[in-house]
């Protein structure tokens, strides 16, 4: 007789293969509830879509991660109910128009061919030579960020990541972190109040000051979103990318005769393998599902990667196939959290992808010298060194 299902989001090992716990979750606990720890999780497809279009119910002011909150971090838009994030959102969501948003392809491109460019000829870290270097440079320019500085605010936002085994509380290095990037913007916000240019932080310091639509709070808050989002998640969407392609080279071969195909493949990554496995809410009353009652106040996960495999969703969801229509998938979320820079991501990757698939050829992972994230809802790599024997 099997023992019951036992679901550990900071466990290393969950970290290195999350995917059978996932599937045990949908089969045996649905509705899981963790007595220990003190949450609860979904896992289903139809379950979790519906959770995140409950917004009354399943509410974002809680936090994104199981962490203790501490109450010193600055308000994020994605930890706001509506109605205060409905008309944040409406605000900020003006940087993300799909002209922008297009507009960046030309700056992706450059960035991307400059840094394969520098590749060493024998052996690359996927991570530290690419993916952790591109959307970080493409946040930066949005900020107004000096390059010099990019290196730095990368370090910070990846110590916000980590957790020691089994733990689930910021190490002291994530605090130290957090402390000094939030200093940091403070600095450009105060510089972008004495002299504005076209760079995002000006644009909402115009929100905050000229239409006083913004506190400084909030500003602070994006901010600090956008470089911890918009630099980890697709950071690790590349790495994950470029591991999974590496690990079917069937499937490489079908992108790399065909570029057009990128596009639904970058999908494919999002739906097998996402970097954000999972988003917290806390529940404002008690919810019964699949026989099981979770209590009002209590936190706990919605599991996108879980969803993302739903066998009831899709067909064989364990195969990893680009010529897949993955529709569907709940990647960036659902509904009024959907995620701001989904279309900046998509188009990061299917940029990168572009350059990096010809330029690589039929390059080889190097297994041992692969080294995972180990955070409570990012998946992907800190290290992921791979062979070019074509080059």
């Amino acid at each position: 007789m099997s023992t019951a299902v036992r679901y550990d989001p900071y466990a290393y090992a969950t970290h290195e293969d999350p995917y059978p716990v996932y599937r045990r979750l949908r089969d045996e606990a649905p509705a899981y509830v963790d007595e220990e720890r003190g949450f609860w999780a979904l896992s289903r497809h139809d379950d979790v879509r519906a959770a995140l279009d409950d917004v009354a119910t399943f509410s974002s002011t809680g936090g994104i991660t199981l962490d203790s909150d501490t109450g010193t971090l600055e308000p994020m838009l994605i930890e706001m109910d509506p109605p205060r994030h409905t008309a944040l959102r409406a605000l900020v969501s003006r940087a993300f128009t799909p002209r922008r948003v297009a507009e960046l392809e030309g700056p992706v491109r450059t960035i991307s061919r400059e840094l394969i460019s520098r590749f060493d000829a024998e052996r690359i870290d996927g991570i530290g030579d690419f993916a952790a270097r591109l959307p970080m440079a493409v946040i930066s320019a949005m900020l107004g960020v000096p390059p010099d500085d990019q290196d730095q605010l990368r370090t910070w936002s990846d110590s916000l990541l980590h957790r020691e085994e089994g733990s689930s509380v910021l190490t002291p290095e994530g605090i130290e972190g957090a402390a000094h990037l939030y200093g940091y913007i403070d600095r450009l916000v105060a510089a972008r109040h004495c002299a504005r240019g076209p760079d995002l932080v000006s644009a909402l310091v115009t929100l905050q000051v000229d239409e006083g639509a913004l506190t400084h709070q909030e500003v602070l808050g994006f901010c600090f979103l956008l470089i911890i989002a918009g630099n980890e998640t697709t950071t690790k969407l590349l790495g994950n990318a470029l591991y999974w392609l590496a690990e079917h080279p069937d499937q490489r071969a079908l992108l790399q005769a065909d570029l057009a195909a990128i596009p639904p493949a970058v999908e494919e990554v999002l739906r097998y393998d996402t970097s954000t496995q999972g988003l917290a809410r806390r529940l404002t009353r008690d919810v019964t599902l699949h026989g099981v009652t979770l209590p009002a106040g209590m936190k706990g996960l919605l599991l996108f990667a879980a969803a993302n495999r739903d066998e009831r969703r899709w067909a064989d969801p364990d195969r990893f196939d680009v010529t897949r229509n993955p529709a569907g998938h709940l990647a960036f979320g659902h509904g009024i959290h959907h995620c701001l820079g989904a279309s900046l991501a998509r188009l990061e990757t299917r940029v990168a992808l572009e350059e990096l698939l010809p330029a690589l050829g039929d390059y080889v992972v190097d297994h041992d010298g692969c080294e995972r994230v180990h955070s409570g809802n990012v998946r992907g790599f800190v290290h992921l060194p791979f062979r070019c024997p074509s080059r």
